[in-house]
């Protein structure tokens, strides 16, 4: 192990909704404008906010999830993602101490800030509050004294008179304000039915809402306590996480397509780290308008996004369609998580898909939900049959399977099934997996592309 040492913060609330991602990527964007190397977090498997946080930042946006990847891998992910930064900014999930369901603090933000040993500031909603905001931030300050709430940032003020108030509030139970941020619309991110709007579907539109974000708060929080405040974090002692190489170095770079664009935009950014050290050359697609997949593709990645958002242009693309069928029946390794699923099904919505899988998929009005411990049935180029893994499930759409395939994973929470198809050199699943957890994932992979 070495000494680690890159000054953090951990930006958490009490609650969603409270505006966390707002300040975290103004604190970021307002950071790196200053000429700062910033590196950017997020708690837990959300894919969107760390686009937002990689347009403030110019770096990789990256996950600390210890669920998915356990306790023991968060700060060697936190110091490979932060080597050579100047400060580190982590945006909670959720409320503080808000974690996997049924599970005690684990995965929350406030076990991540522990396992960093990072000052956490907490950004509370004060539109419907004054002196009631020292009650609620002392409840959050005294709740476990392992956690150091070293300060508030007050969103949503109405005037000076309330800021005044709340200040004082504060005042009374000793908790450091650094911030006080008014009510504008001008930094509003829309949203729909999974959450924000991916960056990637927003173009300059997202660029906007960054730089409004920064000038909020440039204008509201005090910058250079803050960032005194992050070099208060103690040195880490821990070994950053790095990608293995492969175990024997291919004759040749076998090509892995990685789905992109607007469509497919849930990624982490290890598995594409994790794939170049497995020998493997990683080259990007965007369904949506690529009509063939890369030259030589040996492998498919397709991974989580909104394909039902784009079905009909998704189904236009008759070429593209073709090819992945044509990839997927020859036997080569197929990878697909969630969005995926649905691109290589039969139909999403009635419209034509990739009709690799003999199953159908729609929108519905239920929201499927949470972390998931997971056992592969089957043996498949993701995984051999018996392996575990812990993954994610967020979408609002179901299958309608035909007979045939057989399920990839057993899913012990929260209830027992099955769930997912293997096929050939197939893998389709609604799980989101982090292969940081399991780097012999992405060694499979590309060795399969050797021997289907």
């Amino acid at each position: 192990m070495v000494t680690f040492d890159v000054p953090r913060l951990v930006v958490a609330a009490p609650a969603s909704g409270s505006g966390k991602t707002t300040v975290a990527t103004g604190l970021m964007a307002a950071f790196a404008e200053r000429g700062l190397a910033v590196s950017p977090h997020k708690v837990g498997p959300d894919y969107i906010d760390p686009g937002y946080h990689a347009l403030a930042t110019g770096r990789p946006g990256r996950n600390l999830d210890a669920y998915m990847c356990g306790p023991e891998l968060v700060a060697p992910l936190f110091a490979h993602g932060a080597a050579g930064c100047e400060l580190a900014v982590v945006e909670g999930v959720m409320g503080l101490f808000d974690g996997a369901s049924g599970e005690g603090e684990l995965a929350s933000t406030a076990h991540v800030a522990k396992l960093l040993k990072a000052p956490v500031v907490l950004v509370v909603d004060a539109s419907s509050q004054s002196r009631s905001v020292a009650a609620l931030v002392h409840g959050f300050a005294s709740f476990d004294p392992q956690v150091r709430l070293a300060g508030v940032i007050l969103n949503k003020v109405g005037s000076d008179r309330h800021e005044q108030l709340l200040r004082e509030a504060l005042e009374e139970v000793g908790v450091p304000v650094h911030g006080a941020l008014r009510r504008t619309p001008q930094v509003a991110t829309p949203s729909r039915h999974l959450g924000l709007v991916p960056v990637a579907e927003r173009s300059s539109d997202a660029v906007d809402s960054v730089r409004a974000a920064a000038a909020m708060v440039r204008e509201g929080c005090d910058l250079e306590g803050l960032l005194a405040l992050a070099r208060t974090a103690p040195p880490l002692a821990v070994t950053a996480w790095s990608p293995p190489p492969a175990q024997a170095a291919p004759a040749a770079r076998p090509v892995v397509a990685v789905a992109g664009g607007a469509a497919f935009t849930f990624s982490y950014a290890e598995h594409t780290e994790l794939l170049r050290a497995a020998g493997a050359e990683v080259v990007t697609f965007d369904p949506l308008h690529d009509e063939s997949l890369p030259e030589n593709t040996a492998a498919l990645v397709v991974g989580g996004g909104f394909p039902e958002v784009y079905a009909p242009e998704l189904a236009a693309n008759e070429q593209l369609r073709k090819a992945v069928a044509q990839l997927a029946q020859s036997g080569a390794p197929v990878v697909a998580e969630c969005a995926g699923l649905l691109y290589l099904s039969r139909s999403l919505d009635g419209k034509a898909m990739c009709g690799v899988l003999d199953a159908d998929a729609r929108m519905s009005g239920r929201l499927t939900l949470g972390y998931r411990d997971a056992v592969a049935v089957s043996d498949s180029v993701l995984a051999p049959a018996g392996a575990r893994m812990r993954g994610h499930e967020f979408h609002r759409t179901v299958m309608e399977p035909g007979a045939g395939p057989a399920p990839a994973w057993g899913v012990r929470l929260p209830e027992r099934r099955v769930e997912g198809f293997v096929q050939q050199g197939v893998h389709a699943s609604y799980l989101h997996t982090h292969w940081a957890a399991r780097p012999d994932v992405a060694r499979r992979l590309v060795e399969r592309c050797a021997t289907p």
